[in-house]
């Protein structure tokens, strides 16, 4: 399949369900008819999620470091970023 803006070859990329396509030579992203209204559904879906519950209140003393990383943070990331994260 060739790039319809320069040519390229594309590639097609399935994520959470949906595939897209995105040219090698100008990384042009390109969705089928529905792709977006999904991606923006999905979207709406991560960022309406409860938060996760908080941790035991028997870890460390408050204030001490505790030390460990607890993931991403919800609304950092949209889904642009979830679609090409590795």
């Amino acid at each position: 399949m060739q790039c319809p803006k320069c040519r390229g070859n594309m590639r097609t990329y399935e994520r959470n369900g949906v595939h897209i396509e995105q040219c090698d030579n100008c990384r042009g992203i390109f969705l089928d008819y529905g792709e977006l209204e999904t991606l923006t559904r999905m979207e709406s879906q991560y960022h309406a999620a409860p938060p996760p519950a908080p941790g035991p209140a028997w870890g460390a003393p408050h204030g001490a470091p505790h030390g460990g990383h607890y993931g991403h943070h919800r609304g950092q990331r949209s889904w642009v970023g979830m679609l090409f994260s590795t």
